[in-house]
């Protein structure tokens, strides 16, 4: 089974929980398990997060949206998620982060809930691309194929 959507948000904070419940609606209705569903809705809202803290400052001529998206296919799920901010200069030290610190955890987060990580540029252009995947599990009962 293969399954892809991608949302153009706004930059604000509601727009992270969007992504979020869509993200596990599809997940659920495709029958994956739970606990990888939880580890990828989890990475996803921290990525979304970052796009709408760091995304750019719309001022000087970054968009006030950011782009989310989503691939199940096969044994496998990708997200994608786009900004128009500065980008980065050299990719990010992830370092752990104080036990009180309120910031910086976001990146780590990711790297311990998804198998793999990219974090980069948009190739030509402004904004940071953070993408990210993960094997599937399945239930025993998926809602998509008994429907």
């Amino acid at each position: 089974m293969s399954i892809w959507w991608s949302l153009h948000l706004r930059r604000e904070a509601a727009s992270v929980p969007l992504a979020r419940r869509l993200l596990l609606g599809t997940m659920e209705t495709a029958g994956v398990d739970p606990d990888i569903s939880y580890d990828l809705s989890v990475a996803l809202s921290e990525a979304c997060a970052n796009a709408v803290e760091h995304g750019g400052d719309v001022a000087r001529g970054a968009s006030g949206a950011y782009r989310v998206t989503a691939y199940l296919d096969g044994e496998k799920c990708r997200i994608e998620v786009t900004d128009s901010g500065p980008g980065f200069a050299r990719p990010p030290a992830l370092r752990a982060a104080r036990m009180d610190a309120e910031h910086g955890r976001g990146l780590c987060l990711i790297r311990e809930l998804a198998d793999h990580v990219h974090i980069g540029n948009k190739p030509g252009r402004a904004g940071t691309v953070v993408s990210f995947d993960k094997m599937l599990k399945w239930t025993k009962d998926p809602t998509l194929l008994t429907a």
